[in-house]
This record gives structure tokens, C-alpha cells and sequence, in this order.
């Protein structure tokens, strides 16, 4: 087990990392979440038919403990989800005393820490990932949940209590929501340096090697680089926003698939293609992304944007991203791997980038 603090501004926590800290960390933990009046776990359906057994060993001593289990995927992420939420919360008794546990992916850490964060004007949470995508979501306390017209639109900066990262858990992953939260760890690589992406594609060649074990040390990694980002910027006013890459674009795809045609992942696997794009044309980005995506390719991504996906559609949603200001969308780009910059882009040259992503073409 590996323990990463996470300071910030507001909190400093504990990030636990390794396989099967649901044994090792119960004696710890029994004896902290006992201070709370009760506990409230939110979970999606499928983690609950998975891994509640689990939980409830890992809680076996603790006696006021309720469940509420949504649905699968972003459609949790719903303002009616979150109100049948809170009103669980109520029912179950939860005062200002009780505690919050998400146990999932990043939909559910999204989800239970709004939550956490509106309940009685706020009552303490902790994660517990069991995804790859949730090595990036689960820190830094980011919780939210989507708008039709945007994803993320309506939330808060809320941090966790503790962390608790059980990799054991990964081995029921599918393949592609393995390779949804890969693409977060490759966009952690390309905001940091070259070595990491080298290292990156030299370890992982193919889909089954998302399944080895050398992934929790890249997962440590990506934590660490967020970790320092967050300590420098909690509430995403200057360098914060680089760990955006990729997601002006991605998230608009999202939300033009109605937050159900494309993972997380596989949506700002194209926003960081379209970005690297924008980045060779306006900064100067010396990058080849024939290999890059290539790479990408043996993971199992899809690199060509689909045919039917319209630039008037993603322009509307990027306008309601929540870097936009003025009715000015701004990108995070790349000068070089590891150096980031905002920069404001017009209409005109997002829509000629758009077109010649759209028809394979590099910038």
C-alpha cells in the first residue's frame, strides 16, 4: 500500500493506494468512521452487484449504514438522481454528524460528493474508486453533476476525507472502460512530460496490457501529477485548468451523444486529438500524430471522429463550457509536452480544425 497527500488550500487528505485495502485498512478505518452518527454508501447498480459484499465486510462493525444505488453510467449524474438522493439522506436519518461513502467510478465520486457537499450545507465524504477513470476524478474534490446542456455545469469544489483506492478492483473492468480511464492517465502524461508518455506507450502496447501490473504505478503516478496542480490551484482559477486538456472538446461530444453514445474517456480521447491539433497550428506544437495515434489504435481507441458528428452541435456545447466566458471559447493547448497554455479561439479556425479532423487530416 502507498499512501499520496493531497493539500489544498481548503483540506489536506490521504490518498491509499494498493490491493485489497479493504482488509488491510479495516481496523484503521473502523475506528474513524465510528466517530460519524451513520453512513450513507452511494453506489451505481453494477459496482453494487460486484463489490457490495465487500463494502459491507468492510463496515461489518459499523451499524447505522444505508445504501442508495443508482443507475449505471452518466444517467446517475441527473438532477433527479441527486434529489432522490438527498431525500435518502433524509429518510435514512443523516444529520451533520454522518458521513458519505461513494464507492464506484467517477460518475458515482461526482455524484455522492455533490451530495455530500449540498446535504445540510455540507457533511463529510470518502472515495473509494473502483475504476481507472476514477484515479483522476476521485481527487482533488471536483463534484458535480450535468445539465443537458453541458456536463459538470451545476457542482462545487468539495474535497473527500480520505481516499481509498482498492487496485484489486480493476480486474472486473471492461476493456473499454479500462481504456476510458487510460485516457485520462495518457492526458496526465501529456501535461507533464515526454518521459512519462514515453514510458506509457514503451509499457503499454496492446489492450491486454491494461490488465498488467505495472498499471497501479502509472496509476500513482497520474495521482501525483494532479496532486501538485490542485495544491498550486484548488478552485481552478490559473494552472488548474491545464488538466483540462482534451475536455472542452470531449465533454461537447458528450453531451451531443446525450451523455450515453461515449464513455468519458472515449470522448476526450478525441478532444485531446482535436486540441493537439489546435496546439500544432497555434503554437507552434511539434508533436507527430501518426505514431501517437497509432499507439492509440492498438489500445483499442477510435482515433476518426464519426461522420455524423456535426460541428454546429459541438460549437453550441463547447460555448457552454465552463472555461467560456464572454461567449469566448478557450482551449487548454500544448506548446510541448508538459508546457500548457489557455488561449481563446474564434469560430473560424475551431470550425477549419474541426473539418480537417473530421476528414483525418493533421493541422
Amino acid at each position: 500500500m502507498r499512501e499520496i497527500k493531497i493539500e489544498t488550500a481548503s483540506q489536506t487528505y490521504p490518498v491509499y493506494i494498493g490491493e485489497a485495502l479493504f482488509e488491510s485498512l479495516k481496523a484503521s478505518f473502523t475506528g474513524e468512521l465510528k466517530r460519524y452518527s451513520k453512513l450513507l454508501v452511494v453506489t451505481d447498480q453494477h459496482v453494487s452487484s460486484l463489490h457490495r459484499e465487500k463494502m459491507e465486510q468492510f463496515l461489518s462493525e459499523f451499524q447505522n449504514v444505508s445504501w442508495f444505488v443508482t443507475p449505471n453510467g452518466e444517467a446517475a449524474k441527473t438532477f433527479s438522481v441527486y434529489e432522490v438522493g438527498i431525500t435518502k439522506a433524509i429518510e435514512a436519518g443523516l444529520d451533520r454528524k454522518s458521513a458519505l461513502l461513494a464507492f464506484g467510478g467517477g460518475v458515482i465520486g461526482d455524484l455522492g460528493g455533490m451530495i455530500a457537499a449540498t446535504y445540510m450545507r455540507g457533511i463529510p465524504f470518502y472515495q473509494f474508486p473502483t475504476t481507472v477513470l476514477a484515479h483522476d476524478s476521485a481527487v482533488g474534490g471536483k463534484v458535480a453533476i450535468n445539465h443537458p446542456l453541458g456536463k459538470n455545469l451545476v457542482g462545487n469544489f468539495y474535497q473527500p476525507e480520505a481516499v481509498v483506492y482498492d487496485t484489486s478492483l480493476l480486474a472486473t473492468l471492461s476493456a473499454r472502460e479500462m481504456r476510458s480511464g487510460f485516457a485520462e492517465l495518457i492526458k496526465h502524461a501529456l501535461i507533464s512530460d515526454s518521459s512519462f508518455l514515453k514510458s506509457l506507450e514503451g509499457d503499454f502496447a496492446s489492450e491486454a496490457d491494461l490488465y498488467g501490473k505495472s498499471l497501479p504505478l502509472f496509476l500513482e503516478k497520474g495521482i501525483a501529477v494532479k496532486a501538485d496542480i490542485v495544491k498550486q490551484d484548488e478552485t481552478e482559477q490559473g494552472v488548474r485548468a491545464f488538466l483540462n486538456f482534451g475536455h472542452t472538446f470531449g465533454h461537447a461530444l458528450e453531451a451531443f451523444g446525450g451523455f450515453e453514445r461515449f464513455l468519458h474517456g472515449e470522448a476526450i480521447i478525441y478532444g485531446m486529438l482535436y486540441a493537439l491539433r489546435l496546439s500544432k497550428k497555434l503554437t507552434g506544437l511539434d508533436f507527430e500524430m501518426a505514431p501517437f495515434e497509432d499507439w492509440l489504435v492498438s489500445l483499442g481507441y477510435e482515433t476518426k471522429l464519426p461522420q455524423d458528428v456535426p460541428f454546429e452541435a459541438i460549437y453550441e456545447n463547447m460555448l457552454h463550457d465552463k472555461k467560456t466566458t464572454f461567449g469566448e471559447i478557450t482551449f487548454v493547448l500544448l506548446r510541448e509536452v508538459g508546457s500548457l497554455t489557455l488561449q481563446t479561439i474564434s469560430q473560424e479556425v475551431l470550425e477549419e480544425t474541426f473539418t480537417q479532423f473530421k476528414e483525418g487530416g493533421d493541422a
